[in-house]
């Protein structure tokens, strides 16, 4: 590719910032937790750039990367600190932009609650991968990713109907 690692790794902040965020976000609660996951996920993809071998897309590579630092950082929790918390009132407000970020926190809230698995096949998903590149991120069958987003889906579904119901 005949850059420096330092240029491609700028490169790829740019150009995947984003998309790790996302993945970030989708392991992390907001503030400091999220921040620390961000730093070990963007020291990770340091590290990992010497290794990369192009087996994939840069872009499976770089969500791989970010992926599994979300699982050790869930990994490395205390129980008590990894179940799901609870979101703060929703309630629509005047504002749009802060009603929309509230709906975007609802449903990272609710990703967060899946199973590693399924969190990951749907935020890959979510980043609009075909499913042979969410396949080679996550080391399993495109037949095997199918199955895991239909689950995900499914169980998304019935975590934001459940909170719908509850706020009724």
């Amino acid at each position: 590719m005949g850059e420096d690692r330092k240029a491609r790794f700028r490169r790829i902040r740019e150009q995947h910032g984003p998309a790790l965020a996302r993945v970030v976000r989708s392991y992390a609660r907001p503030g400091a937790d999220e921040e620390d996951l961000a730093q070990e996920v963007s020291l990770a993809l340091w590290k990992g750039l010497e290794g990369f071998r192009g087996e994939c897309s840069e872009r499976a590579f770089v969500l791989r990367v970010a992926h599994n630092r979300g699982l050790n950082h869930l990994w490395r929790r205390r129980p008590s600190e990894a179940l799901p918390e609870g979101l703060e009132d929703a309630s629509p407000r005047p504002d749009a932009q802060t009603q929309r970020r509230e709906e975007e926190e609802r449903l990272f809230a609710a990703i967060r609650q899946l199973p590693p698995p399924l969190r990951q096949a749907l935020t890959l998903a979510l980043e609009e991968l075909p499913h042979a590149e969410i396949g080679a991120a996550l080391g399993i069958s495109e037949g095997n990713v199918a199955v895991r987003l239909s689950r995900a889906r499914a169980a998304l579904r019935k975590l934001l109907k459940e909170e719908d119901d509850h706020e009724r």
